[in-house]
């Protein structure tokens, strides 16, 4: 191994015992994208300030999302020879009492903390990685997230960060792509296809010039994976990167990232700067003859670009449209020259596979799905944040378990799976497991890893009509039958939900979305009918009820629902009446309210205003008789 990089190895492993074991507490706040957006950059400041003024030996120390979303903002400390502390939702208010009452009273608030971090635990609060939330977890790709300062390589190499790297230098590309294939690992981009072999066809392709690029074109709604791995552990991506090319024999490497993610944006390139420095990336890395740079390519958004050849077109400098394959970018690709395409958490894993072997990373999980896979746990759940759970884990498990249920103990509808171009599974179906081919046989797909839970009060057809609208909206419209039939399946979705379904609709629906599968030339159009044809196939009695009895069952649809005030629990309290943008609702004080039904329009605010002890606006699936007349 190169001496100075043992050098800077040692070095930092060092500063990090002393960061941790020191006299000096540290203080660390999640100060990612979702942190900042619940007002962690706030109570950053607030603690900085007040530990300022106060003259106070701390250390305070950005980190990643550990997460626990739901929770944020969230500040950890650790004080000498205790665990660290971990408190949910820190305002400026909370931050100021933390500081005088932990940090200089040695009070840890016990009412306050969400939990303990590490080893020991503190009386009245309960260990955090033993709670419900992060006992079923098994953290690999997001081992470092939450718990390092992403933007310091000197915390990632105190945790183990390019000691794969280092290792594979001493491995031959065969041997390196051996372990690959001994893993299991599959992209985790959707596609779910063996990771190795795509690697051994670029491998075997003859050429002057090879090309490695990391998809980082995250563009499902709900999802946040792969921005919170690059937030929170840029290193881990550079890593697989370097593994990656020198397996391949590429010398250059592109990160794709859209535009809308600047602080992964912003840290990425930070890591890559810092990487050079340490000789870790660039011409002749620690003198091993072997060269390989990377370069960032921002992406301007559109979904379809998360195709490969899509991809492959935005950074040659084209409009981002796909073409057919073969040939497959393996083989011919970017300029011409084989190009591999890896999704982030794909090159996050190949790293640790490096470091820890390919029997610890194939520990876990089932037959065919090996290894952990992050997901972002979304939607109608009481704990919603990111995960990683060993592929083969319930999605009953992952929603209950982890998830907590649906809030204000509603009961769980569906959950869908794989963006939106996944399909949704019904509650009865929660048993089935979380990996590649269980899903498939579900009807939905894997995807990115994103699962948005449903709970009662999901109208399913609105559902579909949504993630239709997206879909039709991001196809590029090169082919006809993705930029017609997803035009056609949302214009026959929005009819169906606004009081215009006609019998044989729903046969309609499936004719089209199967057409649309077989004659799409890429994935958008392939998949983008999953929500139209789960929904038929688990709900199809709710879009019955839209079409015959022009009702909306989950009372959601506009124009298929009305609203009524019950007279025996009208108090005539008047909040109705004053809101009411059209003028429907007539009534004295302390006298019946009345809407008529011809001038509603329909918005809801009568039954939002409505005192909850009288709680008398009621909402009434069907159009009403009046109407119907």
């Amino acid at each position: 191994m190169d001496k100075e990089i043992l050098r800077s190895l040692q070095e930092a492993k060092a500063q990090w015992e002393t960061l941790h074991g020191g006299k000096a507490p540290l203080i660390m706040v999640g100060n990612a994208t979702c942190g900042r957006s619940a007002g962690s950059q706030a109570a950053l400041e607030t603690l900085q300030k007040e530990i300022e003024q106060r003259g106070l030996d701390c250390h305070v120390m950005e980190v990643g999302c550990i997460g626990l979303c739901y929770a944020e903002p969230i500040v950890s400390i650790f004080k000498a020879e205790k665990p660290g502390v971990v408190y949910d939702e820190v305002t400026p208010k909370k931050a100021i009492r933390l500081v005088e009452e932990y940090l200089l009273n040695d009070n840890p608030l016990p009412d306050d903390a969400l939990g303990t971090l590490g080893e020991g635990s503190i009386e009245g609060i309960p260990v955090l990685f033993e709670s419900q939330v992060l006992k079923p977890q098994v953290r690999r790709a997001l081992h470092n997230c939450g718990l390092i300062d992403p933007t310091n390589l000197d915390h990632c190499f105190a945790n183990g960060g390019y000691s794969g790297f280092i290792k594979a230098l001493d491995m031959t590309p065969e041997q390196i792509i051996e372990q690959v294939k001994l893993s299991g690992l599959r992209g985790r981009g959707g596609a779910g296809f063996p990771t190795w072999r795509k690697w051994q066809f670029c491998r075997d392709a003859p050429s002057d010039k090879k090309y490695l690029i990391c998809n980082a074109d995250e563009g499902d709604p709900g999802a946040f994976m792969n921005r919170a791995l690059l937030e929170g552990d840029p290193h881990a991506v550079l890593e697989g990167m370097l593994v990656a090319g020198y397996a391949l024999g590429a010398q250059t490497g592109y990160i794709y990232c859209r535009a809308e993610y600047p602080l992964a944006l912003e840290r990425l390139r930070g890591a890559i700067a810092q990487t050079e420095e340490q000789g870790l990336l660039g011409d002749d890395i620690l003198g091993s003859g072997y060269s390989f740079h990377i370069k960032i390519k921002e992406g301007a958004g559109a979904f379809v670009c998360g195709e490969e050849t899509a991809l492959i077109h935005s950074i040659e400098g084209e409009r981002g449209m796909p073409t057919p394959r073969p040939p497959f970018p393996a083989t011919s690709g970017l300029w011409g020259k084989p190009t591999i395409i890896n999704n982030v958490e794909s090159l996050a894993c190949v790293g640790q596979i490096l470091k820890n072997g390919a029997e610890w990373f194939a520990e876990y999980g089932s037959k065919k799905s090996k290894g952990t896979k992050t997901i972002a746990l979304v939607g109608k759940i009481q704990r919603s944040g990111l995960i990683e759970v060993p592929l083969g884990i319930s999605l009953r498990e992952m929603v209950y378990d982890i998830g907590g249920g649906c809030p204000d103990g509603k009961k769980v509808k569906a959950v869908q799976t794989g963006g939106p171009s996944g399909g949704c599974i019904p509650d009865e179906l929660l048993d089935t497991a979380v990996d590649y081919d269980s899903l498939s046989a579900a009807g939905t797909i894997m995807g990115s890893g994103g699962v948005v839970v449903m709970d009662e009060d999901t109208c399913m057809v609105d559902f579909a009509r949504y993630f239709l609208d997206f879909a039709e909206k991001e196809s590029c419209g090169k082919c006809v039958p993705c930029r017609l039939g997803t035009k056609q399946l949302l214009t026959i979705l929005e009819d169906i939900t606004e009081g215009n379904g006609r019998p044989g609709d729903i046969e309609l629906l499936e004719e089209i979305s199967e057409g649309v599968k077989a004659g799409s030339l890429c994935g958008l159009g392939q998949t983008a009918p999953n929500p139209v044809l789960t929904t038929i196939r688990y709900f199809r009695e709710e879009y019955e009820a839209h079409i015959h009895d022009k009702e909306c069952p989950s009372k959601v649809c506009k124009e298929l629902i009305h609203y009524n005030i019950i007279p025996e629990l009208c108090v005539g309290c008047r909040a109705c009446l004053k809101v009411c943008p059209g003028g429907a609702i007539t009534g004295d004080v302390k006298v019946v309210h009345v809407i008529d039904q011809d001038l509603c329009t329909k918005c809801g605010m009568c039954y939002e205003v409505c005192p909850p002890k009288a709680d008398a606006v009621e909402i009434i699936p069907g159009i009403p008789v009046m109407e119907k007349a």
